[in-house]
């Protein structure tokens, strides 16, 4: 059975009068209207998603002012194909804080090589091509960096190389680069709880996580990021931060950090096993606030983005109280996305400037407990870690990444010394329904790239 996703609303009727909990949505009322994510089991499998489509061309916001049918709203921004507009133009629809750029950008030597003929056997063994992958994908942009050089670079859907894109929750590690660097400062103390530093969380069931539990994600704290049920504390957490409209008569928390002072149930012990919750990204960012007394665009800014040779600012899509929305709000160009690979790949280091530490890096590769990232059972990701909110593949040459869903990647092979950065606009939220697919196109571009 192949998936399909694409945005619904779930229509409560009347006659279910069971709780739909989302702390303080019932299904009680006459409708229940809510968006929420949902993959749909089907039999037409992946060749029934729908074809890839330029937004130009789809006809989104077309015309001054654009026609109705036309428009891409918080309604329905997470449809397709209305999100092949949105992802390129958040700011448009949120409100958002600046990553300000500084100094002489980065610029990469250039010697293009022609890949898109590259063939590889896809996840369902059937031949391929790498031109064929970033079709089937819905691929927005991809950058191939080898040794340092600009190998393959290529825009699709109306990018170009001074668009900002959504990165979704590639947004996590960039907090936890710059979180696991304050622990190494003693900014932070990893084996402290989180408690120390946000005193508002000493009464919740996130008060006595460490910042290393943080950094890992290995907190024992309840929270279901389940798509695919409108009770999920993911569905709570997204109508918190005003990324869709709240349903008529909502009473739940209207800010991000009111959501998490609301997380009062554990459902295991801290340190413990893996367990992928996007909260834990937004916790983590609420310490490094505390202990610098600094918004996280500014430190963003102030230790990354103006040192690393961007050509563009940054953004971060903020909560309505003016947080920025750290698990997933990060808006970034292709190339300084690739950028940032570059300075993972440097270890910390660019243009002869250290402006991450060394160790940083190193203990990402190394990568983090093994065993207890198997008992979140991803099936599709078999014998890796998660360490400083990095994914550590543990293959032959060492890779490492940061996801974002509907296609975000920023996949770093140390071996090979080669950076993809790749952004797109995939119909399924979940990275997972592409993982094999996208492990096996990387692989063939690093057998490539080595001969």
């Amino acid at each position: 059975m192949g998936l399909r996703a694409r945005m619904v609303h779930l229509i409560v009727p009347q006659a279910d009068q069971r709780e739909v909990n989302m702390r303080g949505i019932r299904a009680g009322w006459p409708w229940l209207l809510v968006v929420v994510w949902v993959s749909v089991s089907g039999a037409q499998g992946r060749g029934q998603l729908p074809q890839p489509v330029d937004w130009l061309e789809a006809g989104l916001m077309k015309g001054f002012p654009p026609a109705k049918e036309s428009l891409v709203t918080k309604e329905n921004w997470l449809n397709y194909p209305q999100l092949t507009w949105s992802f390129q133009h958040t700011r448009e629809l949120f409100p958002t804080r600046s990553v300000p750029r500084g100094g002489k950008p980065l610029e990469f030597p250039v010697a293009l090589c022609a890949l898109d003929s590259i063939t590889f056997k896809d996840e369902q063994g059937r031949d391929t091509t790498f031109g064929k992958f970033l079709k089937d994908t819905y691929t927005d942009s991809i950058l191939v960096l080898h040794e340092g050089r600009v190998v393959y670079e290529r825009y699709f859907n109306q990018m170009t190389p001074r668009t900002p894109h959504m990165l979704f929750s590639v947004s996590k590690s960039v907090v936890g680069l710059l979180a696991a660097t304050l622990v190494r400062e003693g900014i932070l103390d990893e084996r402290a709880p989180v408690s120390k530093y946000v005193p508002e969380l000493e009464t919740t069931a996130l008060g006595d996580a460490t910042i290393r539990d943080l950094l890992d994600m290995r907190v024992g704290v309840k929270f279901s990021e389940v798509y695919t049920d409108p009770r999920s504390d993911i569905v709570a957490y997204v109508l918190a931060a005003e990324w869709v409209p709240a349903p008529a008569g909502y009473t739940g928390p209207k800010d991000l950090y009111s959501m998490i002072k609301g997380l009062t149930q554990r459902e295991g012990p801290h340190g413990d096993a893996f367990g992928y919750k996007s909260v834990v990204s937004d916790v983590l960012a609420w310490a490094m606030r505390k202990a610098t007394g600094k918004s996280l665009a500014q430190m963003v800014s102030e230790r990354l983005w103006s040192k690393m040779g961007t050509e563009e600012d940054g953004f971060y899509l903020l909560d309505p109280m003016g947080t920025e929305v750290a698990m997933g709000g990060f808006n970034a160009t292709l190339r300084d996305l690739g950028r940032l690979g570059q300075l993972m790949l440097n270890k910390g280091e660019v243009g002869g400037r250290q402006i991450i530490p060394r160790e940083v890096v190193e203990e990402i590769m190394a990568g983090g407990d093994r065993e207890a990232f198997a008992k979140a059972g991803m099936t599709t990701r078999p014998g890796w870690s998660y360490k400083n909110q990095w994914w550590v593949t543990h293959n032959d040459n060492g890779a490492f990444m940061a996801m974002g869903v509907y296609g975000q990647r920023l996949y770093v092979d140390p071996k090979v010394k080669m950076v993809i950065a790749k952004l797109g606009s995939h119909p399924v939220a979940s990275n997972a329904f592409t993982d094999l697919v996208h492990m096996k196109a990387f692989q063939a571009l690093a057998k490539e790239l080595s001969h």
